[in-house]
């Protein structure tokens, strides 16, 4: 079994990312990441500082802006939407009022919306893609996956995952399903491919996944303070899987890095 370890292929990308960050800080060019939240949620807060990290690595300042109320989170992204300073910006959702998401986030300038979650923004004159759709694209590619002609099965409809990949994947021509709250996963076990980013642990069982599946794990809960996925951990020791990710350094490492990809081609917009 191929374990899609996006760690390893984040390296090389964080690498190169560093060489192009200094090459444009020798152009007199400081890209910075401004990251807007409104809760220290354990799960937020652990990407929160991946983030963090992340940047410091590859010499990118990174903004951590806590706000007190989605008024507060609006006015901050006006605020950077007029300062060159600041080449990009993140809503880290949820919110803590989810019914305004959308409103905040449509607030993001099309040029610094390097998560793509502006919905507001026209097809044509999208900058930037989601950032974990685009991480699951380049995982999966850089383990040669074959996504042509497989049914795939993606798990959940969020703005985040779920439907930025249905879109990115079915602009592409592929066979793709979306299974939504309710559905019956049970007919998960007649696709080749399944991505489940629901964010509820331990969703997807033994008896959903079909003999040689491969497997992406996109969706992060805390469980008794503990970061779980949606894939039970009957499925990560079962032998006749084509591929799946680990645990932890999944899709995680590789979205951050795209996060970061995008706050560079921001620079130049």
């Amino acid at each position: 079994m191929k374990i899609l370890n996006g760690r390893e292929l984040a390296g090389f990308v964080k690498e190169r990312q560093a060489h192009e960050v200094r090459m444009l800080k020798g152009q007199g060019i400081r890209p910075a990441l401004l990251i807007i939240r409104d809760s220290d949620n354990p799960v937020i807060t652990k990407y929160v500082n991946l983030k963090k990290r992340y940047g410091e690595d590859i010499g990118i300042s990174v903004i951590d802006k806590r706000v007190s109320s989605t008024e507060e989170a609006i006015n901050e992204i006006k605020k950077a939407n007029s300062d060159i300073k600041i080449s990009g910006i993140i809503v880290q959702l949820p919110l803590n009022d989810i019914s305004r998401t959308d409103e905040v986030v449509n607030l993001i300038a099309p040029e610094k919306d390097v998560d793509g979650l502006n919905k507001n923004t026209p097809e044509a004159e999208r900058k930037f893609d989601s950032a974990t759709a685009t991480a699951i694209n380049w995982l999966l590619t850089g383990y040669n996956i074959e996504l042509t002609g497989k049914k795939i099965a993606i798990v959940g409809h969020g703005r985040l995952v779920g439907a930025p990949l249905e879109r990115m994947w079915k602009n592409s021509g592929l066979n793709v399903t979306t299974f939504h709250q309710g559905d019956d996963l049970t007919k998960l076990r007649e696709y080749a491919i399944i991505i489940s980013a629901t964010g509820v642990p331990h969703l997807i069982s033994d008896d959903m996944v079909a003999p040689g599946t491969v497997l992406v794990d996109a969706g992060t809960a805390s469980e008794g303070g503990v970061l779980v996925g949606d894939i039970s951990d009957s499925l990560r020791e079962r032998k006749g899987l084509a591929a799946i990710t680990p645990k932890t350094g999944g899709v995680g490492p590789l979205t951050v890095g795209v996060l970061f990809e995008d706050v560079i081609k921001a620079t130049t917009l």
